[in-house]
């Protein structure tokens, strides 16, 4: 129990004092002029960025979080009821493998120029580059998850009675919610990468447009601003949805 908390506190002062050393190590070397200032200003400078703007980065922020959303939420919907079906029956694997394989390895920001011709500059192109970024780890995870299901379990519904509904949802989507929550936490992290990407292309306001905006007029420390405020997001969207799997999967 004793050894427990000391490495309760060793984890804590890790966490908290690593962070805090390079932020210290940082700041004097900006302020000793070891580098440029205006390409690396020092942290308390990027902080004063939160202090005198913060309409402008919370207004990004809440705009990119909200084309996450959006654009999330149909990749899971479709990414996981499609999953389901290929991982179920092989009809449906054999139509659609060629063409999941044949799309999966295209990088989603290679979906830009496209995005912007079917959807011009704003949501809509946002919302899809997010999708395809954020579809095909659910997809595959989803499929996995279904496929690896213990065929004991299988067997033992189909022998008494279960259809095809209840075999789905009695058996295989409960023994494949390990993996199925995998893809979704790898979708959403890609997911969020993939909206600042489209939004330095593809949109008009959020968190990568305020990055590229600031780099245009060289004021980097609203560039890194906008890069913490981006990491900062994705950490508490990321523990977030670990403690919502740890929730779902107390069972394990």
């Amino acid at each position: 129990m004793i050894l427990e908390e000391a490495d309760r506190r060793i984890e804590l002062a890790l966490k908290v004092g690593v962070p805090a050393a390079i932020l210290g190590l940082w700041e004097l070397v900006s302020r000793l002029g070891l580098a440029n200032p205006v390409l690396l200003p020092p942290p308390s400078r990027v902080f004063m960025v939160f202090v005198t703007h913060p309409g402008e980065v919370l207004r990004n922020a809440v705009t990119s979080l909200y084309r996450v959303l959006v654009g999330y939420s149909l990749a899971a919907v479709l990414g996981v009821g499609l999953g389901i079906l290929v991982g179920t029956y092989r009809t449906a694997r054999s139509a659609l493998d060629v063409v999941i394989e044949l799309l999966r390895p295209i990088p989603p920001i290679a979906w830009i120029p496209l995005a912007i011709l079917w959807f011009g500059i704003g949501d809509p192109a946002a919302f899809f580059i997010i999708f395809i970024g954020a579809f095909f780890p659910i997809f595959l995870n989803t499929v996995s998850g279904i496929r690896n299901v213990d065929r004991v379990y299988v067997e033992a519904a189909l022998n008494l009675g279960a259809d095809d509904a209840a075999l789905i949802r009695h058996v295989l989507v409960p023994g494949a919610m390990p993996s199925i929550l995998t893809g979704l936490r790898v979708g959403l992290g890609i997911g969020w990468m993939c909206v600042v990407a489209a939004e330095m292309i593809a949109a008009k306001s959020g968190l990568g447009y305020m990055i590229i905006e600031a780099q245009r007029v060289l004021a980097t420390d609203e560039v890194i601003a906008g890069m913490l405020t981006i990491g900062v997001l994705g950490l508490l969207m990321d523990r977030g949805f670990r403690a919502l799997e740890g929730r779902l999967l107390r069972w394990r």
